[in-house]
């Protein structure tokens, strides 16, 4: 035997100060619908706010202490009951009446003494409007968070992206340790206090800054394809040693882009480790590498990045050499202002070396 689905009746509370239209009213929906009375408008709004609120509303107008307009103007501020269907139970037949209830957001009007098939067929109605909208509601809301969720797991593969293809650059370099980290708050350090500069302000927005500090340990990316007897070597470059080094730069850029067309498309999150992994040692005037470009020919990304890489790797210890103290290190940087660095990033070094000592201490090797 088929076991009948119980469906909740809707809710419809009946507001009027006359008890004979309460029990006219309650009489007529009971069969079809759960009705709740209220015999003024404090009671209407305690029954309308509270658990679970009412489907819809009838609503007299004329009643002592509040009306029925200012019941239903109270209602329609409230966010929790603006969408419930209000309609109107008046006596008063004015058009002015009318328009001034509809424009209070009232759903529509019955004029007493009321025609119970005409009260049955809008009540109906309008309880079939408020379900057809609960569900585009439902279903908005449902899709908002749908698409926040998948939006959350793109970040998140995003990050794991970039951070396991920093890993592997990593692991290819025994010197580097915390080297990636140090770099990557640096970046944003740099970046956020330049925020406001007018010649960085439109390119380094809020997701600018966030993409920038999530691509900054991409620098190095290159690297994984320097042989070891180089990459490793227990001192200097001699000339042909450094060209060779100096490629790492093109083979970052390129490892990148190979897996784009892998995706078969340009992915706009690597757009800035591109542009750090290739341009990270240019110059400001013109005498870096690869291309040897000067000034703002150079993308804002890397020369950020610039400054980050080279202090890190002056207070860094390396088989090579020891580890400088800050203060010889800033005073290096300070030096290369308008030569190896943008000016207004030295200045913004400067204004931050508290900071620049402060990261350097939390992801000391």
């Amino acid at each position: 035997m088929d076991i009948p689905t119980l469906i909740e009746k809707p809710t419809v509370l009946v507001v009027d100060d006359t008890p004979d239209n309460l029990s006219l009213m309650s009489g007529l929906l009971k069969d079809r619908y759960k009705v709740k009375v209220a015999n003024n408008g404090d009671k209407a709004l305690r029954i309308a706010r509270g658990e679970p609120a009412p489907d819809l509303i009838l609503l007299d107008i004329m009643m002592p202490g509040l009306s029925g307009y200012d019941v239903c103007a109270a209602l329609k501020a409230d966010a929790a009951t603006r969408d419930i269907p209000i309609i109107f139970l008046t006596a008063m037949t004015a058009t002015e009446d009318e328009t001034k209830g509809l424009a209070m957001g009232a759903a529509d009007f019955i004029t007493k003494p009321v025609n119970p098939p005409v009260v049955l067929a809008r009540v109906a109605t309008h309880l079939h409007i408020k379900a057809a909208a609960d569900f585009l509601r439902d279903k908005n809301a449902y899709l908002e968070a749908e698409v926040a969720r998948r939006t959350r797991e793109l970040a998140a593969i995003q990050d794991v992206a970039i951070l396991a293809m920093a890993s592997l650059a990593e692991t290819r370099d025994n010197d580097t340790g915390n080297h990636i980290r140090r770099t990557q708050f640096y970046v944003r350090a740099l970046a956020e206090h330049l925020q406001p500069h007018p010649r960085f302000r439109d390119f380094l927005t809020d997701a600018t800054i966030d993409m920038l500090f999530k691509s900054a340990p991409l620098h190095d990316i290159g690297k994984v394809g320097i042989p070891d007897r180089i990459l490793l070597k227990p001192g200097r470059f001699d000339d042909a040693e450094f060209e060779t080094m100096k490629a790492h730069t093109t083979l970052g850029r390129d490892a990148i882009i190979h897996a784009e067309r892998k995706l078969g498309m340009d992915v706009g999150f690597l757009r800035l480790a591109k542009e750090i992994a290739y341009y990270h040692q240019e110059k400001w005037d013109g005498s870096g590498y690869p291309e040897g470009i000067a000034g703002d020919a150079i993308p804002i990304s890397a020369r950020l990045m610039a400054l980050a890489d080279v202090y890190d790797a002056l207070i860094s210890k390396r088989v090579y050499k020891d580890r400088m103290s800050h203060e010889q290190a800033a005073a290096i940087i300070r030096k290369g202002r308008g030569s190896h660095f943008d000016p207004d990033i030295v200045d913004a070094f400067v204004a931050l070396q508290d900071e620049f000592r402060a990261i350097a201490a939390r992801f000391a090797d």
